[in-house]
Order: C-alpha cells, then sequence, then structure tokens
C-alpha cells in the first residue's frame, strides 16, 4: 500500500514548495488536506480552485454555511470540523446553527429564510444531484446569476475535498471541531 494517498511531510519537492508557499498557512503550519493535495503538482495548483478570495460574489458567511452544509451532508467531519475552528466565529455562526448543519432541515428555526434557501439549496444538490425547481426559483430571488454560479461551483470544489478526505481517511486536525452528536 505504499501508493497510498497521504499528507507528504518536508522537505517538499522544489516545485511543490513553491505552490504550497501559496497556500494558507497558520504560523507557519500547513493543513493536512493541503499536504496530501501535494502529491499532484498539478492538482495542487489546478484542482482546487480558489473560491475563498475576497472577490466572491457571495458574502463570506454564505460560502461558510454552503461548505458546512455539503461537507455535513458527505459526512466530511476533517473539512467540516477545519471550516468550523477556523471561520464559524468570524461570520458569526452561532451554536445552534453550526449543530444545525449537520442536524437539522434547512428549515429549522434558527436560520433567517435567505440562509434557509442556501441550506436547501444544498440539500437539493446532495440528494438529488441538481437544485430542484421550487427551491431553485427560490434561490434565484436570492442570488444573481455569478452568485448561482459560486454556489455550485463551492459545492462541486467541496464535493471533492470531502471525496478526497474521506477516502483517504484523512486524520483529523487537532483544532478542528467534531461533528455534533
Amino acid at each position: 500500500m505504499s501508493n497510498r494517498l497521504k499528507p507528504i511531510d518536508e522537505p517538499y519537492p522544489k516545485g511543490v514548495a513553491a505552490i504550497l508557499a501559496n497556500y494558507p498557512q497558520q504560523n507557519g503550519y500547513l493543513l493536512k488536506l493541503f499536504r496530501l493535495f501535494a502529491n499532484s503538482a498539478r492538482f495542487l495548483t489546478k484542482g482546487m480552485p480558489n473560491l475563498l478570495d475576497k472577490d466572491s460574489p457571495l458574502s463570506m458567511r454564505q460560502r461558510e454555511i454552503i461548505i458546512l452544509r455539503i461537507t455535513a451532508n458527505l459526512g466530511c467531519e476533517y473539512e467540516w470540523g477545519v471550516h468550523v475552528a477556523a471561520f464559524a466565529g468570524h461570520v458569526k455562526l452561532n451554536d445552534d446553527q453550526i449543530a444545525a448543519t449537520k442536524n437539522q432541515p434547512a428549515e429549522v428555526g434558527c436560520w433567517p429564510q435567505e440562509e434557509s434557501i442556501l441550506l436547501a439549496a444544498v440539500d437539493d444538490i446532495c440528494n438529488h444531484r441538481r437544485i430542484q425547481p421550487d427551491t431553485y426559483g427560490n434561490l434565484c430571488d436570492q442570488l444573481n446569476k455569478e452568485q448561482q454560479l459560486e454556489l455550485l461551483a463551492l459545492c462541486g470544489a467541496y464535493h471533492t475535498v470531502s471525496f478526497i478526505a474521506n477516502t483517504t481517511e484523512l486524520e483529523l486536525e487537532p483544532f478542528g471541531a467534531r461533528f455534533p452528536a
């Protein structure tokens, strides 16, 4: 099983080190997920589009709600936990909302209507491989075309992240949150 995907450690190959230098770090620490991506310089540069930049047409809060729901729906505790730990407080998600991304239907009372619509859209993508017509109508009333495409791209990107983390049984980060019971 020496060909099994796992995070690489330093020293990184020269080209990979240069690419990883552009990835977010905390006090020089690179997430295990990024080091796992580093098994392929091609994937590291092309496989993971940067949809978390300041130029996104979605607010950071909208993006985090989408990411938490998609990773929760796909059972990816690794990525869900990293995003809860790193961003939930910053976008002012409360404990009930964080838990609801994993354990509650979209229309649970802790969400404003516009955020319930985002959750319903993500649930539709996971359950039906498309946004259902009624949900899509509500979403179109709320998001412009650029924002709709961004939502779909985020779901696709975090499906990929979830598939990778789950398939490789990526060990949880020590600081990451755990799924609620």
